[in-house]
């Protein structure tokens, strides 16, 4: 499987997937824990819904 997110884009994945995270620790609503979804993408670099959309953030590789 192909990464198809990368740079900032897997930085604020990450960022927003931990504060939503903690934020539902921290007595949030419910549906605050779905910052493990952004949190999973972003260190996987790969995001089931871009590879549907065909979007692609991850810098092309030169030869």
């Amino acid at each position: 499987m192909k990464a198809n997110v990368g740079g900032i884009d897997k930085i604020l994945r990450i960022v927003v997937g931990i504060a939503l995270i903690a934020w539902a620790l921290m007595g949030g609503p419910v549906w605050a824990w779905i910052g493990i979804v952004p949190l999973a993408t972003g260190l996987a670099g790969r995001c089931p819904a871009y590879s549907l959309l065909g979007m692609n953030t991850c810098p092309m590789k030169k030869n």
